[in-house]
């Protein structure tokens, strides 16, 4: 796990991080500014939609993919309207340091304010791409090892320190943003763990030509294990994103982050043989039934704000 020096870091981080984008919006407000006064007179007046709640999101794959995702039914589903920078495919740590989707969140919260609104929750997701795919195999010990199965220094060393300090990055860097910007002060974050996939080779489309994926079998199948252990590989799977989940259940448990919120999709989504693929579309990703149920859950945990 991290140490108190290295969280006190995220945070200074994190508070540079936001102050500096601060900066970076002023000089392009002025900008947007100085082009709306060439517009005097001509500009539209909108109404503000009615909304179960502005919401800001950063994240993966499970708030941006095809046709159905976490934000497209909570906002088709219940009801939120959600400004969102989440980019599927990107690992937790690019969010934290690329700055690519931190400085796309402060033009959310400047769109919201726009409106006259202000953000009832931030929602962030990430963490499964920093594990999965090409560097998949790294965290695994061959099948044939006396020590065969999980390399627990490498998965301990990737989730307790690079994953979490991300974490901790982006969330007192949105937290700044949002005192700054929006003016609210410890807005409520929500992060989850995933649910338990099934590492059965499907990508998506079934992997068809170069679409993305399988991310999890491939690792497997380099260190030796084969087609017949799914239900061995499975059971790894669970194991670490239980470790995933406890990570995020400390970070919200630690008083100098006490805005976190972690909800619990754990057993969302079905990895038994006989109906898993009701629920997942590939090994990474809900199908549109298992995306809205997970959309439940964040519904649910919004309403108790």
């Amino acid at each position: 796990m991290t140490t108190p020096a290295s969280r006190d870091a995220a945070i200074i981080l994190g508070d540079k991080n936001a102050a500096e984008i601060v900066q970076r919006r002023q000089v392009a407000l002025g900008r947007r500014s100085a082009a709306l006064q060439q517009h005097a007179g001509r500009m539209l007046l909108t109404a503000t939609p009615q909304t179960a709640g502005q919401l800001v999101a950063m994240g993966d794959s499970w708030f941006d993919y095809p046709f159905h995702d976490v934000l497209k039914e909570l906002e088709d589903g219940h009801g939120f309207t959600i400004q969102s920078t989440a980019k599927a495919g990107d690992p937790i740590e690019a969010m934290a340091y690329h700055g690519g989707q931190l400085d796309n969140f402060a033009r959310s919260l400047e769109k919201i304010n726009t409106q006259g609104a202000r953000p009832k929750a931030v929602l962030l997701s990430g963490g499964g791409d920093d594990i999965a795919g090409k560097e998949f195999g790294m965290l695994l010990n061959s099948a044939f090892s006396p020590i065969g199965g999980w390399a627990p220094g490498v998965v301990n060393y990737l989730l307790g320190e690079r994953i979490l300090l991300a974490y901790q990055t982006i969330v007192r860097t949105v937290t700044r943003l949002c005192a700054q910007i929006a003016a609210v002060d410890d807005i409520p974050v929500l992060v989850h763990g995933y649910d338990y996939p099934v590492p059965d080779g499907r990508g998506f489309m079934s992997g068809w030509l170069f679409l993305p994926g399988p991310w999890l079998a491939p690792g497997f199948k380099e260190k030796l294990f084969s087609d017949d252990q799914l239900a061995q590989t499975t059971a790894m799977m669970k194991a670490v994103i239980d470790q995933f989940n406890d990570m995020l259940q400390g970070l919200a448990a630690d008083p100098v982050f006490s805005n976190v919120r972690y909800i619990d999709l754990r057993g969302t989504l079905s990895n038994n043989p006989a109906d898993y693929k009701d629920w997942w579309a590939n090994e990474l990703h809900p199908t549109e039934k298992g995306f809205a149920a997970v959309a439940g859950n964040f519904a649910a945990a919004l309403t108790r704000l």
